[in-house]
Parts: C-alpha cells; structure tokens; sequence
C-alpha cells in the first residue's frame, strides 16, 4: 500500500499521530467510526478492518467495514451477530492475534460472499469497564512466517493505542450528538412555549372579537362588519403563528439537500407565511464542512425568526455569497430596528448572543448593524474547510 508519495505506509508514533489527528476532526459518531477503521487499517497495513459496536441483543448497532466495496458489502447480507471472535472480543475485552482466524475453533463460518481471511488480530475498543466496540483486521500485506501470524507485536501495541485514543474520540462524539439531541429538545421547547403564547393570545382576541360582532350585528350592523373583519385579520395572523412553527419544526435537511437547497426550501415557505417579503439569493458557494453549514443554517433561522417575528419588518433579504474559501450570509430587514449598544439584555432576548456562540464555534464571526428606525443586518462569515 502506498501512501500517495511513491513510499509504503507510514509506521510508529508519526502514523499513529495521524490517525489522531484525522479522528479528532470528526463529531459524528458514524464518521469517527468511519476513521478508525481506516486509521487502523492503513496503520497496519492490512487488507481488510472493521469497527463494532455491540447492541442489547446480541447484535450489532453498528458495524462499519474498510477494505470491502459497496457491492461486496451488500452481497455479503445481515450484520454479524455476536457469536466467536466477534464475541469473545466483545465480553473479553483483551487483544486476539491469529495465525488463521478459519483453524480457531470458535470460527463459526461466514457467508459465501464474505471475503477470505487469513491472518486476524483484534482488540476491543474500552472506556474503563465499558466495552464500547471492538476492531477487528485481517490480511496483513506482508510474508507470513511459517505457520505464524503476519501481525506482530509491535502491531498489537499500535492498535492497543489507538483504540485507546478511538474510545475517547468516540466518547466524544457520542456526547456531542446527546447534546445536540439536548438542544434540539431545548429549541422545541422553546418553540412551543413560543407558540403557545403567541397563538393562545391570537385567539383569545379572536373569541373576544367575535362576541362582539355577535352583541353588534342587530343593533349596529356597521361596527359588527368591522369587528368581524377583525376577526378575519386576527384569524389570518394565527395561521402565520402556525405556519411559521411548522417550518421551525420541520428537520433541516442539510444532509441530503445542503445549506442553499435547505435554506431556500425553508425561505420560500416562510415568504408564503408571512406578510413580509422574503428573498433568497446565492452565489458561488462551495460545499462546506457540515458543522459550518449547519452552524450557518442555524443563525439564519434565528436572523429569520426576530426580523419577522419582533422588528415589522415589510421586506427581509437573505443572501448568502462565496467569502475566499468560506461563505459570508447576510440577513437585512426594512424594519424598525434598534441600539446595538444598548440591548445587552435585549440580545439575549432576541437570540444575538446563541447567534454569536453559534459563529464562534466554527471559527467564524457574526456583526449586527442597525438603528432605530434604521432596519438590522445580520452578517456571519465562516472560513471553509
């Protein structure tokens, strides 16, 4: 294997040092997996890897493969169950090096499509007591000695400290996705306390209009017209409450849509919904790292939410352009707009200061510009990838 310079692949602490490196880039659990298994795999030199991650049921949640094509993987059928080497891995937890995984007599066989293996060494993932999955490789690129396993000790210490490094990035990334999985929950909650209020008191005067218009129809046909015009108005509010809820509520679909189909989508509804015209306009972004585009998405929802909610705005324009090798959006509203100086406690209010966390977070930064009677604009750059 080489490592795209024309030399074999890198060994000791200098590879090891990078496949930390790579894992730490990584938040989602899937792509932290995904990188320890190619780490090991290049570490050691070895045809095939795989990561599992054991289940309740004797199964596994996740089973993540290198060195195996999209075809072969599905040609091979079901995941693994937890039975052999994969289990004694698993409820062992201590390093195996097999001069031919098919002698050992807790080989069970595997299905008709499933590569042949020779050579095995595999080493549980752990954190403490905790066995949080197990790596597993085969094939090693190298001569075998007679009768013995072409994976060494030296390879077993190298793979004994990266699982080590491997438990902590996927600890990691596992808190990091039960936070998010927190702050979504925080975000709906908030949006239905939101929603609460704002509808319940949209129909509340909508219930005390009506009686009016009901006492005023005999006696005073003329004002009941108008209060059941009222009526029709308030009515019509409570529906852009509802519609703009549904378009908070709705999962961004940054994943299989990206940043511009995702906010255009999400913008084009919010024009149907509001009285306000909203607007959208991209040019020559590139794809960027999901944490910046999500980080972008976020801020312009919440751009979205106080220019349309709280500043009576009849016009907001969204645009989001190429800004070297990030992106720079920019969120403008017509409508009465405010003191930046003056509104540190009313910035919390409106969502500026999770709007600045947000911006920090990815390596970019956010600056609002307005004026009483001036209008907002909303600007956030992030640097690409």
């Amino acid at each position: 294997m080489s490592n795209g310079n024309g030399q074999g692949p890198p060994t000791g602490l200098a590879a090891v040092s990078t496949a930390l490196l790579a894992m730490s880039r990584h938040l989602e659990v899937h792509d932290v997996l995904k990188t320890i298994v190619v780490s090991a795999r290049e570490l050691l030199d070895a045809e095939y890897a795989a990561l599992g991650v054991p289940d309740d049921h004797g199964g596994f949640a996740q089973f993540v493969v290198d060195g195996v094509s999209d075809e072969e993987w599905k040609a091979i059928g079901p995941l693994p169950r937890q039975h052999g080497i994969l289990a004694a891995m698993l409820h062992r937890a201590t390093p195996e090096r097999l001069a031919d995984v098919r002698e050992d007599p807790r080989f069970g066989g595997w299905p008709a499509a499933h590569p042949d293996m020779s050579d095995f060494i595999g080493m549980p993932v752990a954190d403490g007591d905790e066995v949080l999955g197990a790596l597993f490789l085969a094939n090693k690129r190298c001569p075998k000695p007679e009768g013995g396993c072409g994976f060494t000790a030296q390879d077993e210490e190298l793979l004994r400290m990266l699982a080590q490094h491997a438990a902590i990035a996927l600890t990691n990334a596992r808190l990091y996705e039960r936070s998010r999985e927190l702050t979504i929950a925080g975000e709906r909650a908030r949006l239905a306390h939101e929603l609460h209020d704002a509808v319940a008191q949209k129909l509340f005067s909508l219930r005390l209009t009506a009686q009016a218009a009901t006492a005023l129809v005999d006696r005073d046909p003329a004002r009941a017209k108008g209060e059941l015009q009222q009526v029709a108005a308030l009515a019509a509010e409570a529906a852009d409450e509802l519609r703009a809820a549904v378009v908070e509520l709705r999962p961004a679909a940054l994943d299989e849509d990206g940043l511009i189909a995702t906010l255009r989508t999400q913008i084009q509804v919010l024009d149907r919904a509001h009285t306000a015209g909203v607007t959208f306009d991209a040019q020559g972004v590139r794809a960027l790292p999901a944490a910046q585009e999500e980080a972008l998405l976020r801020v312009a929802q919440e751009a979205l939410h106080n220019a349309l909610r709280h500043s009576g705005a009849d016009r907001v324009d969204v645009t989001l352009v190429r800004r070297g090798q990030g992106a720079l959006l920019r969120v403008c509203d017509d409508g009465r707009g405010f003191d930046p100086s003056a509104v540190r406690r009313a910035g919390r209010h409106l969502g500026l200061v999770s709007m600045r966390d947000r911006a920090s977070g990815v390596g970019g930064r956010m600056t609002v510009t307005s004026g009483p009677g001036k209008g907002t604009a909303i600007e956030m750059e992030v640097p690409g990838g």
